[in-house]
């Protein structure tokens, strides 16, 4: 439907596809604290936003967000070989929800708006 065929609308998709993404990795994290000889996975991505901007001052392609799973495997913080720190990976999930909370929030936002729109007429 192209009334929510906006690049506002995708770039919200896109970002909470990421996030559910990042708590989905956070969540695994957490579920193997104990596991000996497991290694802290981190989601890593950068968005491609800024030079579609700068080439055509408006976003009519496709966002690409380009995502890649990082596994530490430098980091030794316990006997087992385990480097899940409990505490940093509470705290990014925490961080995690908040802006998928934000994302939410801005969605309902809009949503608000064209119904409001859609009932003066």
């Amino acid at each position: 439907m192209a009334l929510f065929d906006t690049s506002a609308f995708r770039i919200l998709e896109q970002g909470m596809s990421v996030l559910w993404q990042k708590q989905q990795i956070i969540s695994q994290n957490i579920a193997n604290s104990d596991t000996p000889d497991y290694n802290c996975k981190y989601l890593e991505f950068s968005g491609v936003l800024r030079e579609k901007l700068r080439a055509n001052g408006s976003i009519k392609q496709e966002l690409n967000l380009r995502q890649e799973i990082v596994v530490d495997t430098y980091t030794r913080d316990q006997f087992d070989g385990n480097n899940v720190d409990l505490d940093t990976q509470m705290a990014e999930l925490t961080n995690t929800q908040l802006q998928m909370d934000a994302l939410i929030n801005s969605m309902n936002g809009n949503f608000t708006r064209m119904r409001s729109a859609m009932v003066t007429k």
